[in-house]
């Protein structure tokens, strides 16, 4: 999967991923109005989502959906999450599902199966969360990962491992120095780069990708010389202080190795003042040209090896 988001991102010159990270306070008032219930506010949302997916999927390779977001609207908010999952892919988006799932065994192997997999009921195998690719949490060591590397392999899907994530306390853990010398973050750089090693596509990256925020330009430099083979998914970018100059150091010499998410600066457009006039997915279009224009000139042309 990680082959066909690479070839998305060369066919449009875009590493752009819009974060679909979709509050109902982040709605138009036109989309608020007369909504009472989780079932109105879900329905609203799910509008509001395909209408943005449909004025960027020509412009895009992919989107993110952060499921924290539909989770505050309990059942119906998972609704809205497997309609905007779907209607993204039937787009002709790839679609990362936003879930961060880390646990072990079985409870692992349970979460792959409703987001990368499929589930057995008397015989018939079906699909809960069709994602082509998945955030989960690494550090609760190989055990908590083996499930999710498994699936990928069987449904040509991909994960991205939480490595050095752009929130600014992710120092507290991530990057304490072990005894070897090494910080935290190299450490996980390391697992991932050997829970991949046997998933290495025609562009030279794994299957198992890594986070790397934007924010923290200096670790991100040392994780893509350490990580070669490891493709980053790369947030922080825009709201929350990342800019295309300092997530540069994520891209290799063909402008490849990563794709940089945005939320807000997308999906909320339509309150900036630069896109005064146009409605909610005309302004999430426009920021994503300009961030894709801002990318390009940053990192260069994304070209085949």
């Amino acid at each position: 999967m990680i082959d066909k988001l690479i070839e998305k991102i060369i066919e449009l010159q875009n590493p752009t991923c819009v974060g679909l990270d979709t509050s109902f306070d982040y709605l138009p008032d036109e989309l608020k109005k007369d909504v009472s219930s989780f079932d109105d506010a879900a329905e609203a949302i799910a509008e509001f989502n395909m209408n943005v997916i449909d004025k960027v999927c020509d412009i895009v390779p992919s989107v993110k959906v952060q499921i924290a977001y539909y989770e505050t609207y309990g059942h119906a908010g998972l609704q809205a999450f497997e309609y905007t999952v779907n209607y993204a892919r039937g787009r002709g988006l790839i679609v990362i599902a936003d879930c961060k799932r880390n646990d072990i065994g079985s409870t692992a192997s349970c979460y792959s199966k409703a987001y990368l997999g499929t589930t057995n009921v008397n015989g018939k195998l079906m699909r809960a969360f069709s994602a082509d690719m998945l955030t989960v949490n690494g550090y609760l060591g190989s055990d908590g990962i083996k499930p999710f590397v498994e699936d990928i392999k069987s449904h040509d899907k991909s994960i991205f491992v939480l490595v050095k994530t752009s929130n600014p306390s992710s120092g507290e853990l991530q990057n304490l120095k072990l005894e070897s010398g090494k910080f935290v973050y190299e450490h996980m750089g390391e697992l991932v780069a050997e829970w991949g090693k046997d998933t290495v596509g025609k562009y030279g990256y794994s299957e198992v990708g890594a986070v790397v925020g934007a924010t923290h330009p200096e670790e991100a430099a040392r994780l893509r010389k350490q990580l070669p083979h490891t493709f980053f998914l790369i947030p922080g970018y825009g709201a929350q202080g990342g800019s295309a100059e300092m997530l540069k150091v994520c891209f290799d010499k063909n402008g490849l190795g990563g794709v940089v998410n945005s939320s807000r600066g997308i999906i909320c457009a339509y309150k900036d003042a630069r896109y005064v006039g146009m409605n909610y997915a005309e302004a999430a279009r426009a920021a994503c040209i300009d961030m894709q224009q801002d990318l390009s000139k940053t990192i260069g042309v994304m070209k085949r090896v």
